[in-house]
């Protein structure tokens, strides 16, 4: 046994190749967290053709970004460089929900290296059931099949803790340098979306990115500001306004200079990559916005990962 603490790193994943899509797929329709189709027993079935159906669509998009998310090697560097913050005494891991490496791989990892307590910290900053609260069961469901229990403490939300927001408001501040007159800018803030549904049924993702937003903009009271919603999938109501609505809604009103702020994401993925600098790019140029720009992700910033390293000594018996 060791006196380490392992900090295990919980991170939704993405396709590492073009082949890795479709399972990557089937693993994120067969999650009952996120969506419930039809009886447990038939969903993975339903799940295997819905994976089947999307995947050419959405190799396309990753085509377009490199051919694979970049989000293990990003989520690993976190974890470098929070392990050198923290110092010797803690081993990072990285726990995927939908890819690799998986919470069963972290566990064993963390087992072999005879650590037997975990402070599991979540990179989704705002708490929903179908992405904290998804990693967290498929963790749970893990711990039950092992041999070992470890001793176990959760960090689920950080979307107020003044760290994360300096961190935040460090990268919009750069982005507004770039611009000639920060005070003709209309910043839009664009968090991943969620069936209205999950709030409807007291799900505090919503409240906890209204509350990011309003920390954060009280750094930048000179500059206009906006929350939309991107990422949708389905014919269910979702979370309003979408980002597409909101850019051409600025649009519209004359807007030609928009800084883009992707919330909710900590890491470069599909959603920044793609989404953002491609789709929501040539749909604002389409519609005249002249200066389209994006704040950088938190990534590795030294701010971040100070945030990160708070959070796990700030746990109980960290002192």
């Amino acid at each position: 046994m060791t006196d380490k603490t392992a900090v295990l790193l919980l991170q939704m994943g993405g396709p590492d190749s073009l082949a890795a899509i479709e399972p990557f797929l089937y693993n994120l329709f067969s999650d009952r967290d996120i969506i419930r189709i039809g009886p447990a027993f038939l969903q993975p079935t339903v799940a295997r053709f819905i994976a089947r159906r999307r995947a050419k669509k959405v190799m396309e998009y990753y085509r377009r970004i490199g051919g694979k998310s970049p989000i293990r090697e990003l989520t690993k560097q976190q974890g470098v460089e929070l392990e050198a913050v923290l110092g010797p005494d803690y081993r990072c891991f990285v726990a995927m929900r939908y890819s690799k490496p998986d919470s069963a791989e972290a566990l064993a990892a963390i087992a072999r290296e005879g650590i037997t307590r975990i402070i599991a910290l979540s990179l989704y900053p705002h708490y929903s059931r179908a992405t904290v609260g998804s990693s967290i069961n498929e963790l749970e469901r893990e711990l039950k099949k092992s041999a070992a229990q470890p001793s176990l403490t959760y960090i689920r939300q950080f979307y107020d803790r003044p760290s994360y927001i300096a961190a935040l408001a460090e990268k919009i501040e750069r982005g507004l340098a770039g611009f000639p007159n920060r005070n003709a800018v209309q910043l839009v803030f664009s968090a991943h979306g969620l069936p209205q549904s999950f709030i409807d049924s007291g799900d505090p993702y919503l409240e906890h990115i209204q509350a990011t937003v309003r920390l954060v903009m009280e750094s930048f009271s000179d500059v206009s500001h906006h929350l939309a919603f991107q990422s949708r999938a389905g014919p269910v109501k979702w979370l309003e306004p979408s980002t597409e609505a909101k850019i051409s809604e600025l649009a519209a009103a004359g807007c030609k200079q928009l800084l883009m702020v992707p919330l909710s994401f900590v890491s470069d993925h599909i959603e920044t990559l793609y989404e953002i600098d491609i789709l929501y790019r040539e749909e604002a140029t389409a519609l005249g916005i002249t200066d389209f720009r994006r704040t950088e992700a938190l990534n590795s910033s030294p701010a971040f990962i100070s945030c990160l390293a708070e959070l796990v000594r700030s746990c109980p018996g960290q002192d």
